[in-house]
């Protein structure tokens, strides 16, 4: 039996992985969240699925878990995520250093053999070059968010050399799915598009996003981790289709039908990168397989939100 731990686990991605990584019956996957934004309802309810509510970022929380279920793999996706949040709380985002520490050192310490680490493509800050090559250097960018981040590689980097605990980062650009929390972009949009009500867009909507379908996400990150594929290496994780969130917003309106009006807010004082897109190329080696199209992304979540409504209507 092989025991993996995914710290927010509660959230889109650690859910979404979890409940891949659990169609394995001879895995355990151990969540755990403090569920200051995860949701316990995402985690996937099967027999091999541990869920434990603790704060990565308190050593004192977590200990007794690591010594528990001696982890093979640990997944360390716990965060403070989202623009607007990581701006308005400065503080819990560098909190975040103390969670990357300990599971560091846990991990270091109960033989795991692998960490797998939930970087960001706020690191590249605002691209000088696209698309944004793993070799590109980044630290051009002042958001606290995007510095943890940065920091956080450089401790896995640092941990590898000094102790020879191997690490996989996941640079990871947008990535929507059905278990996405409605303040991003893309289910911020969609349930605006069903429901007819006007689309908020910040300045002109000229700034550029690339956006992943969850399951190309996950069967990448678990291909890494099957395959053993780059091992103390960096790899983007995302789409190379670049779109403007103009463009994203007139495609949903398009696609459901939507009587929705676009308005234009004024533009953030920060935060809101020009461009975003990635280099891929690694990634679809590793995937194996052509991406889910933008297209077929929102069919897909309009079949599940209104799947849902049913639901909801019937009970």
């Amino acid at each position: 039996m092989t025991n993996i731990l995914i710290t927010g686990g509660a959230g889109q991605l650690g859910s979404s992985l979890a409940s891949k990584l659990a169609s394995d019956k001879d895995v355990t996957v151990v969540v755990i969240d403090n569920l200051s934004t995860g949701k316990k309802s995402k985690v996937p309810k099967r027999d091999n699925v541990i869920f434990i509510k603790a704060d990565v970022n308190d050593y004192n929380d977590i200990i007794s878990i690591f010594s528990t279920f001696k982890f093979t793999y640990v997944f360390h996706y716990a965060a403070v995520v989202g623009v607007e949040r990581t701006l308005s709380n400065p503080i819990n985002v560098l909190r975040d250093i103390d969670g990357i520490k300990n599971v560091l050192s846990l991990s270091k310490n109960s033989g795991v053999k692998r960490v797998f680490y939930s970087s960001s493509s706020e690191v590249y800050g605002e691209p000088f070059e696209i698309p944004q090559n793993e070799k590109t250097t980044p630290l051009n960018s002042r958001l606290p968010y995007a510095i943890v981040k940065n920091v956080g590689e450089a401790f896995f980097k640092a941990y590898q050399k000094e102790y020879g605990l191997d690490y996989t980062i996941f640079r990871f650009f947008n990535t929507y799915g059905p278990a996405q929390s409605n303040d991003f972009v893309m289910p911020r949009f969609m349930r605006l598009a069903l429901n007819n009500q006007p689309i908020p867009i910040y300045g002109e909507g000229s700034q550029t996003r690339s956006f992943c379908y969850i399951d190309d996400n996950v069967d990448t990150c678990i291909n890494a981790l099957k395959n053993n594929e780059y091992v103390n290496d960096v790899l983007n994780v995302g789409n190379d289709l670049e779109i403007s969130i103009l463009e994203l917003a007139e495609k949903i309106v398009k696609i459901t039908n939507s009587k929705s009006e676009i308005i234009f807010l004024p533009a953030l004082k920060e935060g809101d990168m020009n461009r975003r897109c990635p280099d891929i190329s690694k990634m679809k080696a590793l995937l194996g397989r052509d991406l889910i199209s933008i297209d077929e992304g929102i069919k897909l979540l309009v079949h599940k939100y209104q799947m849902d409504n049913k639901t909801s209507m019937s009970i």
